[in-house]
């Protein structure tokens, strides 16, 4: 049984799965709850999860706001456009607020969610009167841990996350008590398109904000639960810390999705914020006030702590510039964070200029190309590497191949080919590397 409540009086979905099968893909599936003539409050989902992450919320919110929830692409039924940045994902949110007269609202988002919502307040920061981030980060994690993730879906499929989602998104007692709770959430899993799912990780790997933080100018609620250990505590306060209007919420007895675990103390925390926040931008709003709305809220008191950030963390970095500084951007996105970090690291007086040309010439010129994309340039890389005899070299251009986008299947085709071409000998050596490494990176966590 799913973690809903009923819904409220005067509730307006937007399209269900069948009729969202006609939307375009720069919009996507949307529902509205409450008051036609109240206040728009946009609320986004997690990964992984749907719009019912939020039913509990709202029979309160929908008193006093209209609420608007999406669905990303291929979940909850949603048409599988997928979307491969948190920018896509955020002028999609605004072209379907477009497309039914929507001009200023609050934001509300959780997890990838969240970074939706800061992206909005970042390039649109006209549209968005107050903002909250739940379980959300400036970076989520490492873009190796998030690409690492879509092999792992691209190999296997969505059953290895969605077993393990309970661990990442409830605390062991929560989950221990609700084992309905429990399976709707891995079920939710099970019913994403994989590869909007995929994508989905892409946009978080690609996803920092760290630098960005100080130009947030709207309001900030930044809530997280006290257990999670996605985006715990540590991140919550450099968001806080960065962004110069910023409350820091932090929620006991929670993991990453705290909505579901604490649905109350995170209701009441949404209520206090968006009442107060909103109180100085309220003639801005396009949208007639309702009877309930006119008179601020009376307090409520969160079961949650409310308390300003500690000092900003040093999270400045030296710019670098040029083909450089699309090099570096590049050979990360493909071979990893693990691989440019223990190659700079081992790097010294005498191989500098080298691992510089290398990252100008090859990442920032050749691979930074559109000519061809990074699937296809794999391939290249494979064939070229067994052809050439330097197999010392196949296992990185392997793992580099699966985050680009090829399976082990299109990665044995390649090495068939080479055997045509190369030779058996090249080619029964390759196959050795690459399987160990397929094996390695496909396999999912314990």
């Amino acid at each position: 049984m799913a973690p809903q409540a009923q819904a409220p009086r005067g509730q307006q979905p937007g399209p269900g799965p069948q009729a969202a099968q006609g939307l375009r893909p720069e919009r996507l599936q949307y529902r509205f709850d409450g008051p036609d003539d109240a206040p728009v409050l946009v609320i986004g989902p997690s990964l992984g999860t749907t719009w019912h992450m939020w039913d509990r919320q709202i029979p309160e919110l929908s008193q006093h706001w209209r609420i608007f929830r999406y669905d990303l692409p291929g979940h909850g039924g949603a048409p599988a456009y997928p979307a491969a940045a948190v920018s896509d994902l955020a002028d999609r949110v605004l072209a379907t607020l477009d497309s039914v007269g929507v001009q200023r609202f609050g934001y509300a988002g959780c997890s990838i969610g969240g970074a939706v919502g800061a992206d909005l307040a970042l390039r649109h920061p006209h549209r968005v009167a107050a903002l909250a981030l739940v379980a959300a980060s400036p970076r989520f994690g490492t873009a190796d841990e998030f690409r690492q993730r879509g092999v792992i879906v691209r190999s296997n499929g969505l059953e290895p996350i969605a077993r393990t989602s309970p661990e990442r998104w409830f605390t062991p007692g929560f989950a221990a008590a609700q084992p309905a709770i429990v399976e709707w959430a891995v079920q939710m899993v099970r019913t994403t398109d994989p590869g909007c799912y995929i994508a989905s990780c892409e946009a978080l790997a690609a996803f920092d904000i760290r630098t960005e933080l100080p130009r947030i100018g709207v309001p900030t609620l930044v809530l997280v639960g006290a257990e999670d250990k996605v985006t715990g505590p540590a991140e919550a306060r450099t968001l806080v810390a960065g962004i110069p209007d910023a409350r820091l919420a932090l929620v006991p007895g929670a993991s990453h999705l705290a909505p579901v675990e604490q649905p109350a103390a995170v209701t009441d925390l949404l209520l206090m914020h968006f009442s107060t926040a909103w109180q100085d931008t309220q003639a801005s709003i396009p949208v007639p006030p309702s009877p309930g709305f006119s008179a601020p809220f009376a307090p409520v008191v969160p079961v949650a702590e409310i308390s300003a950030a500690a000092a900003l963390p040093d999270v400045s970095s030296d710019a670098l510039s040029g083909l450089y500084d699309r090099g570096t951007k590049v050979r990360r996105e493909v071979l990893g964070d693990a691989h440019v970090d223990a190659a700079t690291a081992a790097s010294d007086g005498f191989t500098d200029d080298y691992q510089d040309l290398l990252t100008r010439y090859a990442w920032g010129e050749i691979w930074g190309r559109e000519g061809l994309d990074r699937r296809a340039r794999s391939c290249v890389a494979l064939t070229a590497v067994v052809a050439s005899g330097h197999l010392g070299g196949l296992a990185r251009h392997v793992r580099a191949a699966l985050r680009n986008g090829l399976t082990p299947v299109e990665i044995k085709e390649v090495l068939l080919q080479t055997a045509v071409y190369c030779g058996i000998p090249a080619a029964g050596a390759a196959f050795e590397i690459a399987q160990s490494v397929i094996q390695e990176e496909t396999t999912p966590p314990a």
